[in-house]
């Protein structure tokens, strides 16, 4: 079963959804290619330089700290469950293109399994570690540490190797009406949206792998 997963490595229900759907797919015993497909929340946020922290960000784009730790709050509980240390303070805005730019590079060399790794240091690095995503060096860093090639991460990028790939990919999004993440689309057909709880997906993991298995 192919599932393409639309997400950003900034974005926390990401992180909290994909985990859910991976302890599904183990728990379900389900045949899974995954493939990462780039979603940026905010291509706006700058690139160079430093940027706001996180939570002052949020707190002046909503006019409510309370708001803001409420609903860190809940993403922090839903994290417990599942391994995921939301260390708050110490995440800042980062502009993500690059970061998609490794992931694709990452399919395009090594293939999914390693696109999946990758993926999985760089939520990590981002949401525990403070890492800032936007910078190439740190970025490279990421990518060795999850077994990819640090100098060729690094020639990935300071070029604009696979830029023109995530463009599209962000156009894809657009024109197939994905709005938000995470989306998961199946075999190319079937699409949820939003970080369903590992119950759920076992469901409906059972459900497709059912319906596909019956097709002639």
């Amino acid at each position: 079963m192919r599932v393409e997963i639309w997400s950003d490595v900034v974005c926390p229900w990401c992180y909290v959804g994909v985990r859910r759907f991976e302890r599904a797919v183990s728990e379900t015993g389900v045949a899974v290619e995954v493939l990462y497909r780039s979603f940026e929340l905010d291509p706006t946020v700058p690139t160079g330089g430093d940027s706001p922290p996180l939570e002052e960000y949020l707190t002046k784009k909503y006019g409510d700290r309370t708001r803001v730790e409420a609903a860190h709050a809940r993403l922090s509980e839903a994290g417990l469950e599942l391994g995921i240390d939301f260390a708050w303070r110490g995440m800042r805005r980062a502009n993500t293109f690059d970061a998609h730019r490794l992931l694709a590079w990452a399919l395009h060399r090594e293939g999914a399994d390693a696109q999946r790794a990758l993926k999985g240091a760089l939520l990590r690095a981002y949401f525990t570690d403070g890492v800032d995503v936007a910078d190439p060096t740190a970025l490279a860093e990421v990518a060795a540490a999850a077994g990819l090639d640090r100098g060729g991460a690094s020639t990935l990028l300071a070029s604009s190797e696979e830029a023109n790939f995530v463009r599209a990919e962000r156009a894809h999004a657009r024109s197939s009406g994905i709005n938000a993440v995470p989306t998961f689309v199946v075999e190319g057909e079937w699409t949820l949206q939003g970080a369903h709880d590992t119950t759920a997906w076992v469901k409906a993991l059972t459900h497709l792998a059912a319906e596909l298995a019956n097709r002639p």
